[in-house]
């Protein structure tokens, strides 16, 4: 199904739709890319958290690290946060891949998710799609006009499922990650398919997060590298929260830092179970419900198509 193809009438890109590539995109950052990676893609975020996403359901696309950093370049490439490629499954509507701009590979990425969903439900006109990841299978369903409710499944509370170096309690860690006075409490960890630390501060305009967030993302307790979140308890159901993603940097809205925090917040009864998490890029309602599932709402928009060089 060529859901991605930018022509007019196609129920995915409206026939006024910009079809373009980023001006340098077909420069020397790409020659080495062969003729049979040019494609259709479509360029698209939730809350500004955006990405190239790549139909390979019909054919095969396997980017290379090199490749998927070119791809995501913001200087001589189409820019974006993250690389989606949507391939075959079996029993599902579709298996998604996700690498990181930096082009490791990742098991989630909550945003992401929420704009496959919605690609998936206008192309098979259902209010529902069923997603497969390798952080195991995800389910999206219609939650009112361009917006998408993704049920991100459970937690992982333990350290192994994080993972964790060595055993901490992961509700509040014993162990300094980061010395600096606005980290007056220990933080957390939960794991969302990929692995979260989250921070809680008192005003997160002085957080240190530009220097906070690679330095904890690289730390030895974390094997895998980790998603650092930094978040200011607004009220019992109000989250402020900024994200510095491995791999990515500081993005406008990180769908799975939100769960992982709203997680992270209720364990401690900083807020309830359900809370509206107030991002760069705008506002997610988490859900953890008593099933133990952690449900997020949130929209999805495509910012433009493109053929890749």
């Amino acid at each position: 199904m060529a859901f991605l193809a930018a022509t007019a009438g196609s129920c995915l890109v409206p026939s006024d739709f910009p079809l373009r590539t980023r001006g340098g995109a077909s420069g020397a950052v790409f020659a080495y890319m062969s003729a049979a990676m040019s494609r259709p893609f479509l360029k698209m975020n939730g809350l500004g958290n955006d990405f190239v996403v790549v139909e390979a359901r019909s054919a095969p696309f396997a980017p290379t690290a090199d490749e998927v950093r070119a791809i995501a370049s913001r200087t001589h490439g189409i820019g974006c946060d993250q690389l989606i490629v949507i391939e075959p499954g079996e029993g599902v509507d579709a298996r998604v891949r996700f690498w990181n701009s930096d082009g490791e590979e990742i098991s989630a990425c909550g945003n992401g998710t929420r704009c496959v969903g919605w690609l998936l439900m206008q192309a098979s006109g259902q209010d529902q799609a069923v997603i497969e990841t390798k952080a195991g299978r995800l389910f999206a369903s219609r939650a009112g006009e361009r917006l998408v409710s993704v049920d991100m499944g459970k937690p992982g509370l333990d350290w192994r499922e994080i993972p964790l170096a060595q055993a901490q309690d992961t509700c509040a860690l014993d162990v300094a990650l980061f010395a600096d006075p606005a980290f007056i409490s220990a933080p957390a960890c939960v794991s969302m398919g990929n692995p979260h630390v989250v921070f809680f501060v008192p005003d997160i305009e002085t957080a240190p997060i530009a220097t906070a967030g690679p330095a904890v993302e690289h730390h030895l307790l974390f094997p895998q590298q980790v998603n650092v979140g930094f978040a200011q308890i607004l009220s019992r159901d109000r989250i402020r929260l900024r994200v510095w993603e491995r791999g990515a940097g500081l993005t406008r809205a990180c769908g799975t830092g939100a769960c992982a925090a709203l997680v992270a917040a209720a364990r401690r009864d900083l807020t309830d179970r359900t809370a509206t998490l107030v991002l760069d890029g705008g506002e997610l309602l988490i859900e953890w419900r008593n099933d133990d599932h952690v449900i997020m709402t949130g929209p999805a928009a495509v910012d433009f198509a493109g053929q890749l060089p």
